[in-house]
């Protein structure tokens, strides 16, 4: 039986709190990345894979600079304090209710165990509880994922007429473009137009997504923990098990969420009602560009979620006693 220390224990509010913390710290340096990720899903939008439109972002490392030369550092972070927001509310719950989820369903299903105080890890309920917290973050935090996506999807450069010269990088807009000065512009501007149903559009496409990507998130961390601490790879507090449990779970992740990711882009950045919903994007984008538009920007995400799993992961182990040590004191 392994001898490392258990994640420290806190309420479900300190779960939220240290779940926010983290992925607040993870986003400040993987938004650029982020916003790399949603243009190169909405490149070529219903458009036939045979058309040989030429691209205007060919790989991550390309669009970096390409959007570094035409819209400076402040293009990158574009949308950061909507990614901020988004994060609290989504991981907040995803952190914060897959605890008391997991305890209830170990409860219910191993009744005897739980009364002892035992509470087993089965690979299902982790899996169910992962899907349930992310379920709550994602309707939770929607109206600030669909603006954050709405604004970095945007490219002033692409719609502002320059007197660059002649030799400069030119750039062209992707997607359906939508124009907000910040989150609350954001808000107002949806709210006004659409009405409180505005603001959930969309809503079902993240659940797939975000339910997609938290089943597996959490429990494929702790299980590749569980592998590097019992085979004593590493100590079980070290930064190195931290990361190499972050990294196994930031890749499930970008291949399991990917094609999910692709619909809700393009779900939250029409403008009309180009999409009835993930299920008429699904149909519509198979049909126009074939399966593989379903892995359209998978290194960008790939590059995205693995730094920020890895960040988010890491930052939640030092979160979670931060928050126990302050719940001690009261």
């Amino acid at each position: 039986m392994s001898n490392h220390k258990e994640t420290p224990k806190v309420s479900t509010a300190g779960g939220f709190v240290a779940g926010a913390l983290a992925a607040c710290g993870a986003v400040t340096f993987t938004n650029p990345i982020e916003l790399i990720k949603t243009r190169m899903q909405l490149q070529g939008e219903l458009t036939k894979a045979d058309a040989h439109i030429p691209k205007v972002y060919k790989n991550p490392i390309q669009a970096f600079g390409v959007i570094y030369r035409n819209e400076g550092i402040k293009g990158l972070q574009k949308g950061l304090v909507s990614g901020y927001l988004y994060q609290i509310g989504l991981n907040g719950c995803r952190f914060g209710f897959y605890e008391p989820s997991r305890q209830i369903l170990s409860e219910f299903f191993y009744p005897e165990a739980f009364a002892k105080g035992q509470i087993p890890q089965n690979m299902a309920i982790n899996v169910s509880s992962g899907f349930i917290s992310g379920v709550c973050g994602a309707i939770v935090a929607n109206p600030l994922f669909l603006i954050k996506t709405r604004m970095q999807s945007y490219s002033a450069a692409a719609n502002v007429v320059s007197n660059a010269s002649a030799d400069a990088p030119k750039i062209q807009s992707v997607g359906q473009q939508t124009f907000y000065k910040s989150p609350w512009d954001g808000l107002k501007k949806i709210y006004t137009s659409e009405g409180i149903k505005g603001l959930f559009r969309g809503v079902d496409a993240a659940i797939l997504r975000t339910g997609a990507g938290s089943s597996c998130q959490l429990p494929s961390y702790f299980y590749a923990k569980n592998l590097v601490v019992s085979n004593n790879i590493a100590a079980p507090d070290s930064i190195l098990t931290h990361f190499l449990s972050s990294s196994a779970a930031g890749l499930v992740v970008a291949v399991v969420m990917n094609p999910w990711d692709v619909i809700l882009t393009r779900v939250y950045n029409q403008k009309g009602d180009l999409y009835k919903g993930p299920v008429d994007c699904f149909i519509k984008t198979f049909k126009t560009e074939g399966p593989t538009a379903f892995y359209k920007g998978f290194w960008a995400q790939l590059f995205r979620i693995g730094p920020h799993s890895i960040l988010t992961l890491m930052f939640m182990e030092q979160s979670m006693k931060f928050v126990a040590e302050v719940e001690s004191f009261f």
